[in-house]
Order: C-alpha cells, then sequence, then structure tokens
C-alpha cells in the first residue's frame, strides 16, 4: 500500500476515536472476516493475534514470526477501504522503529502492544520498561510521517489473584502508558468489572479499550461507564465458532 494511504487511513484512525465514543473496532483475522465487517457498517478494524494465528493453524503469544503476521495481514488491509489496526503482541523482539517500519510497509493505521513479553519466556515488562517501547514506537511514527494510532495494552490484572489488589499499579502503568505517547490504553480482563472500569477510565485522559463479546455484551452499558475504544480479542471468532457449530450438528447427526 502506498504511504499517502497509510497516512490517510491514519488520520481517518485518528479522527473515528473522537467521532465515535467509544468506538467498535471488530477483531478480523482474513480478508472474508474483514470485508465482512467492514460491509456491516464499521469504519475500521483491527486485527488481532489469537484469531489470526488460529485461522494459519499457528499458536498465539508470537506463535509467528514478525515476517509472517506482515505477510498474513497485508492482503487484509488492502482489501477494504477503511484503517486497520494491528495486534502486534508485545513486538515479536523487534525494536521499535523496526516494529513501525513494518506495519506502516504493510499499511497498518495502528497497533496494539502488549507488556508480557512472549520471546522472553512470558515475562511481564516494568512499567518504565514498557513506557520505553511506547515511546519508541511514538518517535518512529512520528519520524516516519505517519499518525499510527497506538493501543498501548497491560496484562498486570490478567496475571493477578485478585484484580483489585494491582489496580493501584495498574493505573500507574497506564499513565505512564499515556506520557509515553499511548493514544489508548488497553487493561484486559475487566470487562465485566464496572467498578474497575471506571476506574481506569477516571485516571487517564486517553480513550480506554476494553474487550467485548459481541453476543454477551452491552455497547450501552460500557458507553455509560465512558470506555472509548472496544475491540473483541478472540471472542467474535469464538462466536462464529459457536454459531458454525450449532448449525452443523443436525446435519452431522444424519450423516
Amino acid at each position: 500500500m502506498d504511504l499517502r494511504t497509510t497516512v490517510e487511513r491514519a488520520q481517518r484512525l485518528k479522527q473515528l476515536h473522537t467521532e465515535h465514543k467509544p468506538l467498535v473496532l471488530p477483531t478480523v483475522w482474513d480478508v472474508w472476516s474483514a470485508r465482512t465487517a467492514a460491509a456491516a457498517g464499521f469504519p475500521a478494524l483491527t486485527i488481532g493475534s489469537h484469531p489470526l494465528a488460529d485461522s494459519r493453524g499457528a499458536e498465539d503469544q508470537e506463535g509467528q514470526t514478525f515476517e509472517e503476521v506482515l505477510a498474513a495481514v497485508r492482503p487484509v488491509i488492502a482489501a477494504v477501504d477503511v484503517p486497520v489496526s494491528v495486534d502486534l503482541e508485545s513486538g515479536y523482539g523487534q525494536k521499535p522503529a523496526d516494529l513501525v517500519a513494518g506495519l506502516i510497509e504493510a499499511g497498518g493505521a495502528g497497533l496494539n502492544i502488549e507488556d508480557t513479553v512472549h520471546s522472553e519466556g512470558g515475562r511481564l515488562r516494568g512499567t518504565q520498561e514498557h513506557a520505553s517501547y511506547v515511546a519508541g514506537l511514538r518517535a518512529a511514527a512520528d519520524d516516519a510521517g505517519v499518525p499510527v494510532w497506538v493501543n498501548g495494552r497491560t496484562d498486570l490484572f490478567v496475571h493477578a489473584e485478585k484484580p483489585s489488589d494491582v489496580l493501584g499499579d495498574v493505573i500507574e502503568r497506564l499513565r505512564a502508558l499515556e506520557q509515553a505517547g499511548a493514544d489508548s490504553v488497553y487493561p484486559v480482563r475487566i470487562q465485566d468489572d464496572d467498578e474497575m472500569l471506571a476506574a481506569v477510565i477516571a485516571a487517564v485522559g486517553v480513550p480506554v479499550n476494553t474487550t467485548a463479546h459481541p453476543v454477551k455484551h452491552d455497547l450501552e452499558r460500557f458507553r455509560r461507564l465512558g470506555v472509548g475504544r472496544i475491540t473483541y480479542g478472540p471472542l467474535l471468532q469464538f462466536a462464529l465458532t459457536d454459531a458454525m457449530k450449532d448449525m452443523l450438528k443436525p446435519w452431522a447427526s444424519l450423516s
């Protein structure tokens, strides 16, 4: 994809985050799912690492190389006329500048970056370490002249036995990501906890991303709480898997 189109899509993605509260980004994984979501009327999409890996017979948590991911997302991004963000997990061991360069070459308008370093045994980056990585992404995008939307994710709640015990640490990390240049922040695994969502939303000045299930969750609830951005993670693919099984079961029992 040419650079001008990528810049225009990145600018559009930024604008959409101000126009929609929340902005819902269906999480897709191939050309078919991307075209289907775009045809349904969504103005932007995101490619998720988990469903992408499942669709290619690979493992999530960086079971694919960065080059393999780029090869997989290029045709997806090219197949639609809307901005597409890409989940780049924890960066595949790449330097921020190289990660951004690959994303821009593929036509990506945004990225998601998490603090669980899969290439190093699943360790969690420290607060400042993760913020520094995000700052590197921001600087690389600025240097390239592309306003890549950076969604800074933390897995602190995932690793905690009791989420409330790490709320203060999560807020500190989200604020550090915001100061480092993250356009939105993503504390995973609290989508069903109103109190936790409200606390992190109140603590930062950028949109907070939450995971949602397209059938089980209520968009109006997230809007009331002040969620700024919604992605499905693997849950859209899971929901379609369940629906497909239900459709096929009667036929399998008769064959």
